[in-house]
C-alpha cells in the first residue's frame, strides 16, 4: 500500500510538470496625474515602439509593466512576442494608441516561474 502511495505521488508529480497553462503573466499600470482611461482600443491597432514617436503630439497615460511567465520546466522560454502582445492587451484596456519606449527584460528563473521575461513602455493617447 505505501509502494502504491509512492508510486501514485510521484505520477501526480511528473504529470503536473507537463501539464496546465504553458504561460500566465502579470502586469501593473500606474496611471499618470491627470490622465483618465479613455475609450477602449483594440489591442491590434496599438502601436509599439522601442524609441519615441516624433511625428504625432501625444500625451501620456500610463506607464506599463508586464511579465510573461512559463509555467514549468519543461514549456518554452517567453517571447519579446508574448510581451508584446501583453503590453498591448494593458495599453488597449486603457484606451492607448501607442506604447513608446519599449524595453524588455531577461528571462530568468524564479521562485514563481521556471521562466520570466518582463517588458516595460508608456502608454500613449495621440492628440487630434
Amino acid at each position: 500500500m505505501k509502494n502504491n502511495f509512492k508510486i501514485v505521488a510521484s505520477s501526480l508529480l511528473v504529470l503536473s510538470l507537463f501539464t496546465g497553462c504553458s504561460t500566465w503573466s502579470s502586469s501593473q499600470v500606474q496611471m499618470t496625474p491627470n490622465s483618465k482611461v479613455e475609450t477602449k482600443t483594440q489591442k491590434e491597432e496599438v502601436i509599439l515602439s522601442e524609441g519615441d514617436i516624433t511625428d504625432k503630439k501625444y500625451s501620456v497615460l500610463a506607464e506599463l509593466s508586464v511579465d510573461v511567465n512559463k509555467t514549468t520546466l519543461f514549456h518554452p522560454d517567453p517571447t519579446k512576442e508574448a510581451v508584446n502582445e501583453k503590453l498591448k492587451e494593458e495599453a488597449s484596456k486603457i484606451g492607448a494608441d501607442a506604447v513608446v519606449f519599449v524595453r524588455y527584460g531577461t528571462v530568468g528563473v524564479s521562485m514563481m516561474s521556471w521562466g520570466s521575461l518582463n517588458g516595460k513602455g508608456r502608454a500613449v493617447k495621440f492628440v487630434k
